[in-house]
C-alpha cells in the first residue's frame, strides 16, 4: 500500500452531496413542434388503431409483433396509384410481333379511309348519284364506331385480346366481301357500318397495347406511321385500277379484294401473336393479401366503368379533339380531288395521286416527327403544328395551280401527322391505367366517327354550295381542335 500511495495522490476533499441536473431523453429539451411524419402517424394512429395507449411505467417498448407491424403501416395504395412494371419491345419478346400485328391492321385501316376519296367520282357515275347521296357512306361508317363504344370493353374481357381482334377483322372482312359483288348502292352504304366497327375495335385495343409500352410517343408513331402508309398506297392502287379499266363501273370494287385479302391475313397474325396476351399480362400481386389492396384491385363494373369515363373531362375533351382531327384529316382525303377536278379543271386520273401525297405526308410526320415532339413536348408540338396546318390548309384553297395546291396539301398531312399519336399519349396518361380502355374506346368511337360525319356535312354542303366549302369547314375543325386540347387538365407531377 506504501508503494501504491507513492503513485496515487487520494483527494481528502468532501465527498458531492448534490450531482448537477441533466436532461433525460425522455424529455424533450426544446419545444419543438412535431414533424409531418409524426403528425401523419398520430392522424393514421387515432383513425385506423384508436387512441394510442398510454405509455408503460417501466418504459416498455411497444410491441413489434408482425400482425402489429401489418396493422400498424400506412394504407395501401389504390391500383391507379401502384407503379406497373413497363413493357417494352423485349420483354416479352412476343411483343414485338403484336407491334408488327398492330401496324399490319393500322395498314389495313389507312387503305379503307383512304381509297374512297380515289373512287368516289367513278361510284357517283357508276350509280348515278351526287354529293349528299354518296356521303351517306360516311354517316353509316360513324354509326358503326358509336356501336363500338359499349360494345369494346365487355366483348374484350369475355373473349380476351386475340379474339377480340379477330372479330374486328371478320367485320371489316365482311364489309369487303359486300363490295366486291358490286351490289345496289344500298348495301354499298350498310357495308361501311361494319368497317367502321371493325375498326373501332382494333383501333381502341391496339392504342391500349401500344400507350403501355416504354418510350408510347414513338411506338404510337410508328403504329400511326402505319396507318398513314395504308392511306397512300390506297390511293395508288385505286387510281391505278380504275384508270386501267378504262372507268368501268366494275373497275372500283375490284379493287376491294385488296383490303379483303389483308384483313383475313390480318386476323391471323393478329391471333397468333396475341393469344398469350392475357398470361403475359398478369394483375398485379404485390401485396394483395391485405383486405384493402383487395378490395381496391376487384374488377370494376362495366357499366360504371363505362359512365365514369364519359364523365371524365380528359375522356370529353379528347373525343371532341379526335373528331375535330378525324374530321378534317378524312374530309382532306375524301373531297380534295372533287375539288382539283371542279374548281381547277383537273382530270381525275392525273389528281387521283394528290390524295396519296396528303397520305405521305401524313407517314413522313408520323414516322419522322413524333420521335422529336416527345422532346420538344406533346403539348406545345401538338399546338404548333396544328397553327400551321391551318397556314397550309388557307394556301390549299387560295393557291390557283393544281401542282401547287398538291405539294400544299402534303405539307398539312405533314404537319398533322404526329398529332393523333402525340394526343393519345398525353390522354393515356390524364385517364389513368383503370380508364384507358373504356376512354381510349369511347375516344376512338366518338372521335373518330368525325372522320365520318365531317366528311357527309361537306358533301351536304358542296351539293348547294360546291366543294370549296371543303377548306373552311377544315380550317374551323383546326381551330376547334386547339380549343380542346388548351382546355386539356395539366398531367399531374408523378408523386415519389
Amino acid at each position: 500500500m506504501a508503494t501504491l500511495g507513492a503513485f496515487v495522490t487520494v483527494d481528502q476533499s468532501s465527498p458531492i452531496t448534490n450531482p448537477a441536473p441533466v436532461l433525460q431523453k425522455c424529455v424533450p429539451a426544446f419545444n419543438i413542434a412535431p414533424t409531418v411524419h409524426e403528425l401523419d402517424k398520430l392522424q393514421f394512429d387515432n383513425r385506423y388503431n384508436g387512441p394510442s395507449s398510454p405509455p408503460s411505467s417501466h418504459g416498455a417498448q411497444p410491441s413489434t409483433t408482425p400482425n402489429n407491424l401489418e396493422i400498424s403501416r400506412p394504407p395501401s395504395p389504390m391500383n391507379e396509384d401502384v407503379a406497373d412494371v413497363v413493357q417494352t419491345l423485349s420483354h416479352p419478346p412476343m411483343n414485338k410481333y403484336r407491334l408488327l400485328s398492330a401496324c399490319l391492321m393500322c395498314f389495313g385501316n389507312g387503305i379503307n379511309d383512304s381509297a374512297p376519296g380515289a373512287l368516289l367520282p367513278y361510284i357517283e357515275k357508276h350509280y348515278g348519284i351526287g354529293y349528299a347521296v354518296t356521303s351517306t357512306i360516311f354517316v353509316t361508317n360513324a354509326v358503326g364506331f358509336i356501336s363500338a363504344f359499349p360494345l369494346t370493353y365487355a366483348l374484350q374481357a369475355h373473349l380476351g385480346r386475340a379474339k377480340m381482334l379477330v372479330l374486328a377483322e371478320t367485320m371489316m372482312a365482311i364489309s369487303y366481301i359486300m363490295l366486291v359483288c358490286t351490289p345496289p348502292f344500298a348495301v354499298v352504304v350498310i357495308s361501311f357500318f361494319f368497317s367502321g366497327l371493325g375498326m373501332a375495335f382494333n383501333l381502341a385495343l391496339n392504342n391500349t397495347f401500344c400507350a403501355n409500352l416504354a418510350n408510347p410517343t414513338t411506338t404510337l408513331g410508328s403504329f400511326h406511321g402505319s396507318y398513314g402508309i395504308g392511306g397512300t398506297v390506297g390511293p395508288l392502287i385505286a387510281t391505278a385500277l380504275v384508270s386501267r379499266g378504262g372507268g368501268n363501273h366494275v373497275a372500283w370494287s375490284i379493287f376491294y379484294y385488296i383490303p379483303l385479302s389483308i384483313s383475313v391475313l390480318n386476323a391471323l397474325i393478329a391471333y397468333l401473336s396475341f393469344r398469350r396476351y392475357e398470361a403475359d399480362n398478369p394483375a398485379p400481386t404485390l401485396l394483395q393479401s391485405t383486405p384493402r389492396l383487395k378490395r381496391a384491385s376487384a374488377p370494376d363494373s362495366k357499366i360504371r366503368l363505362l359512365k365514369e369515363s364519359l364523365r371524365n373531362k380528359s375522356t370529353i375533351l379528347g373525343a371532341l379533339f379526335i373528331f375535330a382531327y378525324q374530321g378534317a384529316e378524312v374530309s382532306i382525303s375524301g373531297w380534295i380531288i372533287s375539288f382539283l377536278i371542279s374548281y381547277r379543271h383537273s382530270e381525275p386520273s392525273k389528281v387521283g395521286y394528290v390524295t396519296a401525297g396528303f397520305w405521305a405526308g401524313i407517314t413522313m410526320g408520323r414516322f419522322l416527327l413524333s420521335h422529336p415532339a416527345h422532346k420538344v413536348g406533346e403539348k406545345t408540338a401538338v399546338a404548333t403544328l396544328t397553327v400551321g396546318a391551318i397556314a397550309f390548309q388557307i394556301l390549299v384553297w387560295q393557291i390557283p395551280n393544281a401542282i401547287g395546291e398538291a405539294v400544299a396539301v402534303s405539307i398539312v398531312g405533314l404537319l398533322l401527322g404526329p398529332i393523333y399519336p402525340c394526343a393519345t399519349t398525353i390522354i393515356s396518361k390524364l385517364v389513368g391505367r383503370r380508364l384507358q380502355m373504356s376512354s381510349l374506346a369511347g375516344i376512338s368511337a366518338l372521335g373518330s366517327s368525325g372522320g365520318a360525319a365531317a366528311p357527309f356535312f361537306t358533301g351536304l354542303l358542296a351539293q348547294q354550295a360546291g366543294t370549296w366549302v371543303l377548306h373552311p369547314i377544315c380550317i374551323s375543325l383546326f381551330a376547334g381542335m386547339l380549343g380542346c386540347w388548351w382546355g386539356l387538365p395539366r398531367m399531374a407531377k408523378r408523386r415519389e
